[in-house]
């Protein structure tokens, strides 16, 4: 469906919603893997870009705890794990706030600060 939908022309792979998010926001949200990979392919499609809150898709994937999404989004450099959303909240403080520890080790491994210097 999505691929069905990338070939039209007035569908806008990165095109932000009235809240300001992406279709890469809600894939990543969804924890679809393949969604997700597939719009990182598109030139167009930021994979750092926030939402009116501030919150990039990494944000919602280390909330939920999906380790694969959040691998395939870190693999990415433009994706800064460190960025705070418009509370202050990183990825890492919301994957370490809700006991996502696997997530948590991940992003500290991409060099994101630790929860203590947030």
């Amino acid at each position: 469906m999505v691929k069905t939908l990338l070939m039209r022309e007035e569908f806008s792979p990165g095109k932000p919603n009235s809240y300001g998010q992406t279709p890469l926001s809600f894939a990543a949200l969804s924890g679809r893997e393949g969604v997700v990979k597939i719009l990182l392919g598109r030139e167009e499609v930021n994979p750092d870009e926030p939402d009116n809150r501030g919150r990039i898709p990494l944000s919602f994937v280390a909330w939920y705890g999906d380790e694969k999404v959040v691998i395939i989004l870190l693999v990415r450099e433009q994706v800064n794990p460190e960025k705070p959303d418009n509370c202050g909240e990183t990825p890492l403080s919301l994957a370490t706030r809700r006991g996502h520890n696997r997530v948590t080790a991940l992003l500290q491994s991409r060099g994101a600060a630790t929860p203590g210097a947030i």
